[in-house]
């Protein structure tokens, strides 16, 4: 497993590595730049601004001059946001939206696994059709107007305000992100728990006479279980960095928020820092989650 670990730390490297060129390379490809509005500076202003911030060097040197001081932590000043490093920007939009977020992955998991539970118990009845209706819909509908119906059924009509201030705020963020997550794990969990109560071992311990209860929670459950682990890496990494458009519409100050906003404003470091940062986090959610079959399966191997 040692071995596997390592093999798999490797290709996370150079995926991010990757990642970072051609996010370095489209940035650079794309019309535009961070100077250029409707009351652009002056020819010597631009050439004295791309001069701070090296833009004026050849892309190349630009690039190795990034990576080389991001591997030290340091992502550089913020063009738009000036006097502030992109380093705290990101450290501070994540906390909000992990926070956020954190709230959205557990609702997913507590709402999602016992209600495809329930599904697969009493699949073909009123209970599994209305499930499957509900997930369906969570699945086909998008986050954005998941929010839009939130805001105008909830904040309209009942007065219900959003944000991050009090616990009441986080309802409709909450639902609009965990919406689709919870609709996809009742899915993953209803047709897992159907393979899996048709295996012989279920047979057999129903035979022995043990409880229906223990049976599911015991034996069932815990194979079932393992699909809606692969899926919680991306989508744990999904949701902690915040929806950008859920955010967007909620205006919720997260890291979501803020790549939006750096695309927008050709802030090149706070692109190539935010996209570093979750690609970092994305594969680091699937690493854990391969070690985490391990520890729920100890019977998976791991290829060499």
């Amino acid at each position: 497993m040692i071995g596997y670990v390592i093999k798999r730390l490797i290709y996370a490297v150079l995926t991010v590595f990757l990642i970072s060129v051609i996010t370095f390379a489209l940035m650079k490809l794309v019309p535009g730049g961070p100077f250029l509005s409707e009351k652009a500076p002056s020819a010597a202003t631009t050439a004295a601004l791309e001069k701070k911030y090296g833009l004026d060097k050849p892309p190349l040197r630009q690039y190795l001059t990034w990576i080389t001081d991001a591997l030290k932590g340091d992502f550089g000043p913020s063009i738009k946001k000036r006097g502030r490093e992109v380093s705290d920007i990101i450290s501070s939009g994540f906390k909000v939206s992990a926070k956020l977020g954190g709230v959205a992955v557990l609702a997913s998991i507590v709402v999602g696994v016992p209600l495809g539970c329930v599904a697969a118990l009493r699949r073909g009845k009123w209970q599994d059709n209305t499930i499957l209706v509900f997930a369906t819909s969570g699945i086909s509908m998008p986050n954005f107007i998941v929010a839009s119906f939130l805001i105008v059924i909830f904040g309209e009509r009942f007065g219900l305000t959003y944000g991050i201030d009090t616990p009441a705020h986080y309802i409709m963020p909450v639902i609009a992100l965990a919406f689709f997550p919870t609709s996809y794990i009742m899915r993953l969990i209803r047709s897992s728990m159907l393979d899996v109560m048709g295996q012989d071992y279920i047979r057999t311990a129903k035979s022995k006479g043990l409880a229906q209860i223990l049976v599911l929670f015991k034996h069932a459950l815990r194979n079932a279980v393992l699909p809606v682990i692969t899926y919680l890496g991306p989508a744990i990494a999904y949701i902690l960095t915040g929806s950008f458009v859920v955010e967007r519409i909620f205006t919720i100050p997260g890291l979501g928020n803020e790549f939006i906003s750096s695309i927008t404003n050709r802030d090149y470091p706070m692109i190539m820092g935010t996209t570093l940062f979750l690609a970092v986090l994305i594969i680091s959610m699937n690493v854990i989650v391969d070690i985490a079959y391990k520890i729920v399966d100890p019977r998976i191997t791991f290829l060499k």
